[in-house]
């Protein structure tokens, strides 16, 4: 199952998510530079259980060079597709989780998530001397937490079948629910010694959001996170608009939100109309200077009648924050 989006948007702007994804993607590209040493970088900065496990292997490193890796090991990655998945969830789920904790807790909650997962990583996998790097262990802890808070947010969910796409939203409690089974069920059957997924690192991360969500609230953040957020200024590009129940007129109502500013400037939105049980993406232009309750019509957009003829779709306009 591969998330797309989720219902819930946030309501200031992600700065620390934002920030997190950038630094993966920076020192990713650092990697790439190491050409023939790549691998002397990944044993130097990955998490290797046998460094702190084995005093012969531990007595090359400083007591520096081994605390290091306990915090950059959350930030390399093994391929693209390794750093394209991890940002892609963190982007999804970590922007509602810093909504909720405020940006400085938010990073220090991250930053904890990823510690707990390195930890408990080490715990199963004490003598092996294989590398393990990613911020897995970290996002797992952001989506522990999401499902904490938004228990009934809805997942725009993608599942191929037989190579056909498939789209439907699930409840975050049910997706992440799955998510966590499946984590559990292959770490029991993996072998420490064998390279791949660290999947404990990924369960510890996920309990230790849960824990810390409930204990976050007793960190101090001296008023920093109200001077890192960032009120957002407009809605999300691609909205679902559901109509309201049909009466026998072909014309179907629906309404979109836009914010002040969008109201102002003008926007342009994809909407995915639910309509008779089917999904239309239909691209919509905002015109500038719209006022709330303004009706933008859509036409064909509505109901097919029995000769072949169609409804209009009636947009109304929300403006956020009237």
């Amino acid at each position: 199952m591969i998330p797309i989006r989720d219902q819930i948007r946030s309501r200031n702007y992600p700065v620390v998510n934002v920030a997190l994804i950038v630094i993966n993607v920076v020192l990713f590209l650092l990697q790439l530079t190491q050409a023939d040493h790549i691998e002397a970088f990944i044993f130097t900065y990955g998490l290797v259980p046998a460094r702190y496990s084995s005093p012969e292997i531990s007595s090359h490193f400083t007591p520096l060079e081994q605390t290091i890796p306990l915090i950059s090991f959350m930030f390399l990655h093994g391929s693209f597709w390794h750093l394209l998945g991890n940002m892609w969830f963190l982007y999804i789920f970590g922007d509602n989780v810093e909504d909720h904790f405020g940006s400085f807790k938010y990073l220090v909650f991250y930053l904890l998530c990823g510690w707990v997962s390195a930890l408990t990583h080490l715990y199963f996998n004490w003598e092996s001397q294989i590398p393990t790097i990613g911020a897995s262990g970290a996002i797992a802890g952001v989506m522990g937490a999401y499902l904490l808070l938004y228990p009934r947010s809805r997942i725009l969910t993608l599942i191929p079948i037989f190579f056909i796409p498939y789209f439907i939203e699930v409840p975050a409690i049910f997706f992440l629910g799955i998510w966590f089974v499946f984590q559990f069920l292959y770490a029991s059957v993996s072998d420490s010694q064998m390279g791949g997924v660290a999947w404990w690192a990924h369960i510890g991360g996920f309990l230790a959001g849960m824990a810390l969500t409930k204990l976050i609230s007793f960190i101090p953040d001296f008023g920093l996170s109200e001077r890192m957020s960032h009120e957002r200024t407009t809605t999300p590009r691609l909205q679902v608009v559901r109509p309201a129940p049909p009466t026998e007129n072909l014309d179907l109502h629906g309404s979109i939100a836009i914010t002040p500013r969008e109201a102002t400037s003008g926007a342009n939105k994809m909407i995915t109309i639910i309509r008779d049980g089917a999904r239309k993406l239909v691209k919509v232009t905002i015109p500038p200077g719209v006022m709330a309750g303004t009706r933008l019509r859509l036409a064909g957009m509505g109901r097919k009648g029995g000769e072949g003829d169609h409804g209009d779709f009636f947009l109304e306009i929300l403006i956020r924050g009237d």
